[in-house]
């Protein structure tokens, strides 16, 4: 068949670009190896409880994602988060504690020494940095001491890449924040100005906020696929490869779907899967340049909801608790998604979501499920605090080997590479979360204008 577009891959990026094409009217297909799409979206109903796999939330609302949102209204409503959500806790001696908010809570937490409580005081006086490749634990230390980065980057860091604090390059990981030492010379002067900005703009409902999908992540990549249309999808499609057709300028994707060939000659292709699929994926592509793609690291991360249908008289209100890897514990991180959107969990209960692993704890994540399970019990008993004599409801183990990329130093080569291909060869565009970002909102956004750009 002939369309005017193939896009590789069904998860975020893939059907956001499928939106944004059928809006237009071009004709096009999606490719997807597995049997259904969303990627590492999927949400579970079981016993009361409704629990995610993949992503538990999204953060910041791009115009793209409230149009997107808007335009499916029928099907799927945005849920913001509860007042809950904007709490974070951060384990240390024993006990969680609230992460500070502001400056004031920055000087009196106990999760700071003394010296660095003095050192963030002085923050806004500190030479900028020079290096383009600075870690983020780097430029934390500098700028804020080292137990700011033990106790509130290194945790943050594990929350979001599940990475290493002094491996993620700033200016790729975390952006907004070496722009703040970049262009204000201090994180601090950095955010007031910011925040006097905001004030005189006007508002944008949910800009900043935490979201999730009402019923569910796993409900918006539902309805996304429902208005690209069956039609336009082909699910449980294998081996697929790439070439170009220097006779006729087309691109020729092939596949197997089902055990039945499938051949697709289109004027542009997208690819948004992983990098580490790229090289039998792109077959034409010079080994050298694919080396400098496919090294991406990834972050391997073991989920694990946990519910408990009555959870009384403990409390849990926040957005949920990290651990720093100074500490040596067996998890990342703790979240508590009942205290942050309704309906999931039985009403005097509360669901939990467990991370492990991670880049500095690899290991834990090739353990049988008997031994994570063991850990999460632990875990129940000694960090959430319920009696001995009290066990969850409800334990599932997801396993996640390509969980999040990782935007370290060979980000910059890879970068490059992509831009050259895509000058190189007319019509290719490599895409998805090596480059742009990992978050949701991130990869809607470059699915989003990829599917407005194409064709013209």
């Amino acid at each position: 068949m002939e369309k005017d577009v193939t896009i590789i891959g069904a998860g975020l990026t893939g059907l956001s670009a499928g939106v944004a094409l059928k809006r237009r009217g071009v004709s096009f297909a999606v490719l997807e190896k597995s049997d259904r799409s969303g990627g590492q979206v999927r949400t579970y109903h079981e016993d009361g409880f409704a629990f995610e796999s993949g992503p538990n939330t999204g953060s910041g609302m791009s115009e793209e994602l409230m149009n997107l949102y808007d335009l499916l209204s029928d099907q799927c409503q945005i849920e913001y988060a509860t007042k809950e959500a904007e709490s974070r806790w951060i384990w240390k001696n024993g006990k969680f504690h609230n992460l500070p908010s502001g400056l004031w809570g920055g000087i009196t937490t106990p999760l700071f020494t003394l010296s660095d409580k003095f050192r963030i005081l002085g923050e806004p006086w500190r030479p900028k940095g020079t290096d383009p490749d600075e870690s983020v634990g780097s430029l934390a230390s500098r700028r804020l001491g080292k137990s700011f980065v033990d106790y509130a980057v290194d945790p943050f860091l594990s929350g979001i890449y599940a990475g290493d604090a002094d491996a993620l390059v700033t200016r790729h990981a975390l952006p907004k924040l070496y722009e703040l030492e970049q262009n204000y010379g201090s994180f601090i002067r950095g955010s007031i100005a910011l925040a006097k900005k905001a004030k005189e703009k006007p508002k944008t409902s949910g800009s900043s906020a935490i979201f999730s999908t009402k019923n569910g992540m796993e409900e918006l990549p539902k309805a996304m696929a429902n208005f690209i249309g069956k039609e336009n999808l082909f699910l449980s499609t294998d081996d697929i490869s790439i070439v170009p057709d220097s006779e006729t300028g087309y691109w020729v994707v092939k596949g197997t779907q089902n055990g039945q060939p499938v051949e697709i000659k289109s004027k542009e292709v997208i690819t948004t899967i992983g990098s580490y699929a790229l090289p039998s994926v792109l077959p034409f592509v010079d080994a050298d340049d694919m080396s400098k793609i496919s090294n991406l690291r990834y972050s391997p991360v073991v989920q694990v909801a946990v519910g408990v249908k009555d959870s009384r008289p403990l409390k849990f209100n926040a957005f949920g608790g990290l651990f720093s890897s100074k500490d040596n514990e067996d998890f990342l991180g703790i979240l508590f998604p009942s205290a942050c959107f309704v309906n999931r969990s039985p009403e005097n209960g509360t669901l939990f979501s467990f991370f492990m692993g991670g880049m500095k704890k690899i290991g834990i994540t090739e353990l049988p499920d008997s031994e994570i399970e063991n850990k999460v019990l632990k875990g129940f008993h000694q960090k959430l605090k319920f009696p001995a004599t009290k066990e969850p409801d409800l334990i599932r183990i997801f396993r996640h080997k390509y969980a999040i990329p990782q935007y370290e130093k060979s980000s910059e080569d890879r970068f490059r590479t992509v831009e050259k291909l895509e000058k190189q060869y007319k019509g290719l565009h490599i895409a998805g979360n090596l480059r742009d970002g990992i978050g949701m909102g991130q990869r809607i956004l470059q699915g989003t204008l990829l599917g407005k750009e194409v064709l013209k």
